[in-house]
């Protein structure tokens, strides 16, 4: 139909220099309110096309479209307002003029209501909502009158019902994101802080106060001036955030996903399209810290909004006074002086020493909470404060609940002025799948982690944290190494060096004596050196342990250092800690202190340690019954190594699962790391022959288990001694321990299936390239190699890698498996059939299968 045709050429060309005018950067508002308009004129002209002139219809624009702001793919929400006889006279009508707006490609969302039937259905307060925005583009005075009297609150959902509804609407979905704008894939739209929220103080000033925008509500003292543009501002630039994201992917799109971030931030810093893929992560980055700090400065002002409108209708209540400068009003911390801090910064401090004290708080009252925004600029930087406003600082970290004063602080814009390297890190994320959090958001996570080390009721996913928390003998200075651990973070250079720099500058600038000084600075420069010695290298053997102690040096620089790292894992993504992490550092820790009791200058001997080894497991096993005629006969069957690398609980537990069988019987047991955990060990006895490290890979792979670590041992007699730390793939699953022991036992009871299970590589895996790096280098005894592999995750690319391993003919004496995000770092020790270490043809043959295997699935 040329009609059709016309029209989507028409918005086609427009919605094209639409998108010209963004990238020249053209004023959103006005990119908005010109999309509004130029689908007005077409819906005029279709609604002219079918309907008669003299019907007794109404038309209204409604939701987003009403309030004329219009996305490149927004929806077109019409409201048609008729009788009900007039509804069914011009039905056939209706519906031809909603399907040429459907072929001209504009997505309509309609209903069609007499006022009566808008009344019924405003009693969905989302119908309510749309219906607020209604904007006539058909109608005359008296139908606009009548669609507002029809929806007015005298009839349906007065104020207060209003407020309430619409704020536990607004904590509902803020709860959908975990309560936090800081998502690496946030909802421009939906997300806390997101233009929904600026959207939610429009509706409710409209209900609560009768006005039709915020920029009103400065007239009637609810906001002010700076804080009306402050909010302005802020929706701009999630407007043209969102503006982009539609124009890059091509729809309807609020969620900023992988598969946007690169070519919208190419978009916005004007680089050509066409090098969209090659743009750097930093550019992401920027833009992504400018969405984070956008959305974060809207839930504050947000914030403010609710308690004001809340005071509107239940009233003010009475000032309680808590001392001469601060009270309590409804329940909110309130500052008495009507022009505080009025240029005594030093008060700024008091106000958060009053709010510790007084736990019972719901919060900071609105007015008090707009003057700290207004007197911000005036409050010093530590290094330009003085040594009373340091103290003072310093008081807040020694006080009753420092962590929640901390995050207080950082939510209200005081800890980044203070610490202006806070700032810097505030909404800034990293372009990768390892830190789900901005920095700023991390370091809260880890401070919050530390908090509940010193609760009363001990954090099951810490075992043992709870226990050395009482060990520290300043624990305010756990808190300001966690503060500043990731502080230079994207400065460019060693992070962790840039902070311990500022965290010694800091320390000293307040005050604290060189030997605590010293241990924060130490403890920021080294605070990956324990998680990266657990999970990269064999902490069961002796000589690890033995240098990890003494780049540690003394037990207090230990328990600081374990501390911090537990909070540190932790909190870097709620998927990352499990009962594993939990078990090697606390292995660690144990081993480092027995070694640094024992004196770094007197190494424990293998023979003494298998010795005291033997000595514990038997000591164990006679609470089982086994006496010391079978427990030597168990232990007869057992590697030596076990003794060397195993724990004592853990070789008892291996020999009461070879008790009651014989020699040539395999043996599969599987046990949970700890009560409750979903950390599994499994163990494996068999009658060794090839593939089986490859068999039992896969069949973990099979049955949705992730290798966290592998031990493959020779063990005597022929057979093989295999242990491995799994995880479920996913952690809603149900494990049934029995059921993994019968399908293992199946598989190496009979012929096993050398082939891995094939899968799609998940959608966000796909936006993140690691390049393959594989190294080869002869191990500390020179008895086997040392194959290390860096690659992109994925997955079954263990279960691979141990098929490519049997091909090449290749034994698996240990593996340690460890994941960061999208990037793998594995390290297996191998031998070659025959027992010695791989030489340069074997070598090379495995490296180029493996990297057959893995560019490979990367092209799938």
């Amino acid at each position: 139909m040329a009609w059709v045709a016309e029209a989507r050429a028409a918005l086609g060309a427009h919605d094209a220099r639409l998108a010209q005018g963004f990238d020249a950067g053209q004023h959103i508002d006005r990119l908005l309110a010109a999309r509004a308009n130029a689908v007005d004129g077409w819906v005029r002209k279709a609604w002219a096309r079918c309907i008669p002139g003299d019907a007794p219809l109404a038309l209204f624009a409604v939701g987003g479209y009403g309030r004329g702001e219009l996305f490149p793919h927004s929806d077109i929400d019409l409201l048609v307002i008729a009788a009900a006889n007039a509804q069914a006279e011009h039905a056939d009508a209706l519906g031809r003029m909603l399907a040429l707006l459907w072929d001209s490609g504009l997505p309509v969302g309609h209903a069609v209501r007499s006022f009566e039937e808008c009344t019924r259905a405003a009693t969905d307060v989302t119908v309510l909502t749309a219906l607020l925005e209604a904007r006539p583009l058909l109608a005359n005075i008296g139908e606009v009158r009548a669609l507002m009297d029809a929806i007015a609150d005298t009839r349906v959902w007065p104020a207060d019902d209003f407020f309430h509804a619409k704020r536990a609407e607004l904590e509902s979905r803020h709860a959908r994101f975990g309560d936090t704008a800081d998502n690496l894939e946030p909802n421009i739209k939906e997300g806390p802080g997101g233009l929904r929220d600026v959207q939610n103080l429009r509706w409710m000033a409209r209900r609560v106060l009768g006005v039709y925008g915020t920029e009103e509500l400065i007239a009637l003292g609810q906001l002010g001036v700076d804080e009306h543009a402050t909010l302005e501002r802020e929706r701009r630039t999630l407007s043209r955030l969102r503006f982009g994201l539609h124009l890059v992917a091509g729809k309807a799109q609020e969620r900023l996903r992988f598969d946007y971030q690169k070519a919208l931030a190419a978009r916005l810093h004007h680089v050509d399209a066409a090098e969209a893929e090659d743009v750097e992560n930093r550019l992401v980055e920027k833009m992504m810290q400018e969405f984070y700090r956008s959305a974060s400065v809207v839930q504050r002002i947000s914030d403010r909004m609710l308690q004001r409108f809340e005071e509107q209708i239940e009233g003010e209540g009475t000032l309680q006074p808590l001392d001469a400068e601060f009270g309590s009003q409804r329940g909110y911390l309130v500052a008495r002086d009507d022009v505080w801090p009025g240029g005594d910064i030093g008060r700024v401090f008091d106000l958060f020493a009053m709010w510790a004290d007084h736990q019972e708080l719901r919060g900071l009252h609105s007015q008090t909470a707009r003057a700290l925004a207004e007197s911000l600029h005036a409050l010093p930087s530590w290094r330009n404060a003085s040594a009373e406003l340091r103290d003072q600082f310093l008081a807040l970290l020694r006080g009753p609940i420092p962590v929640r004063t901390l995050e207080r602080m950082a939510r209200l814009g005081v800890l980044g002025v203070w610490i202006p390297e806070f700032a810097n890190v505030t909404g800034r994320m990293q372009f990768d799948l390892f830190h789900v959090y901005t920095v700023d958001q991390h370091t809260l996570a880890v401070l919050r982690n530390i908090a509940s080390f010193a609760s009363e009721a001990p954090d099951e996913r810490f075992s043992t944290a709870h226990a050395v928390w009482p060990q520290l003998r300043k624990p305010e200075l756990l808190l300001i190494a966690g503060l500043f651990h990731d502080i230079a973070k994207g400065r460019g250079g060693d992070h962790s060096v840039l902070g311990a720099i500022d965290a010694r500058q800091f320390c000293e600038g307040h005050g604290l004596g060189e030997a605590d000084t010293a241990l924060v600075e130490w403890l920021v420069r080294r605070h990956l050196l324990m998680s990266t010695s657990a999970q990269k290298l064999d902490i069961s053997d002796p000589a690890v342990i033995h240098r990890f102690a003494t780049e540690v040096a003394d037990r207090e620089r230990l328990d600081y250092l374990y501390l911090l790292t537990c909070a540190d894992i932790a909190g870097t993504s709620p998927k990352l800690w499990n009962a594993w992490k939990d078990r090697l550092l606390t292995d660690l820790r144990s081993a480092t202190r027995l070694a640094l009791r024992r004196g770094l200058e007197n190494p424990v001997a293998a023979t003494e340690r298998i010795a005291e080894a033997r000595d514990r497991a038997r000591g164990l096993l006679s609470a089982h019954g086994v006496d010391d005629a079978e427990a030597d006969a168990l232990f007869a069957r057992i590697p030596q190594e076990s003794f060397l690398r195993g724990r004592a609980d853990q070789v008892v537990w291996q020999a009461l699962g070879l008790r009651d069988t014989r020699d040539g019987d395999v043996v599969v047991r599987v046990r949970r790391l700890a009560a409750g955990a979903q950390a599994l060990e499994v163990f494996v006895h068999s009658p060794d022959r090839d593939g089986l490290f490859s068999a039992i890979v896969i069949t973990l792979d099979r049955l949705g288990l992730v290798i966290q670590q592998a031990r493959a041992l020779d063990g005597p007699g022929g057979t093989i001694f295999d242990v491995f730390q799994v995880l479920p793939a996913d952690p809603r699953q149900s494990l049934e321990l029995a059921s993994i022991e019968r399908k293992l036992t199946s598989v190496l009871c009979g012929e096993p299936d050398p082939r891995p299970a094939r899968r799609a590589q998940p959608r966000h895996l796909r936006h993140f390239r690691v390049p393959p790096q594989i190294e080869f280098n002869l191990s500390a005894s020179g008895r086997h190699t040392v194959f290390s592999l860096v690659c992109t995750d994925r997955p079954g690319l263990l279960a691979d890698v141990a098929h490519v391993l049997r091909q090449q003919g290749v034994r698996v004496h240990d593996a340690r498996v460890a994941t960061f995000g999208e990037r793998v770092e594995d390290v297996f020790l191998l031998s070659c059939g025959d027992g010695r270490p791989l030489d340069e043809h074997a070598q090379q043959a495995l490296r180029e299968a493996l990297l057959a295997s893995i560019d490979g699935d990367m092209a799938r």
